[in-house]
């Protein structure tokens, strides 16, 4: 029978903050062309011959020196509907137009 594992007991792969040796040389060379790939981008966006090219560019220079922005989930739906779901499911779903709304 299979048992859960106790606590601080390894689970297989690397421990948590451990660099991963397989990608730390290709990191290590790609980290190199830092400063040579910014001012890449950088001429990108100011001379780049399309819209979208110089778009793309300025977006990888703000992820790079601010972050990703936050993505926001909408959870609850709006708060202003008051139909239950399962009126909803009872209509558009299964096609039953007076089905009860506890049913």
């Amino acid at each position: 029978m299979p048992r859960g594992s106790r606590p601080g007991e390894r689970r297989g792969g690397r421990t948590a903050g451990t660099p991963n040796k397989a990608t730390a040389e290709v990191k290590a060379t790609a980290q190199k062309y830092t400063a040579e790939s910014i001012q890449v981008l950088a001429t990108i966006m100011k001379t780049g011959e399309s819209e979208q090219a110089r778009i793309a560019a300025a977006r990888e220079l703000l992820d790079r020196a601010h972050g990703k922005p936050a993505q926001s989930v909408a959870v609850g739906g709006d708060p202003n509907n008051t139909t239950p779901i399962r009126q909803i499911i009872n209509e558009y779903v299964l096609k039953e137009p007076h089905a009860a709304a506890g049913a």
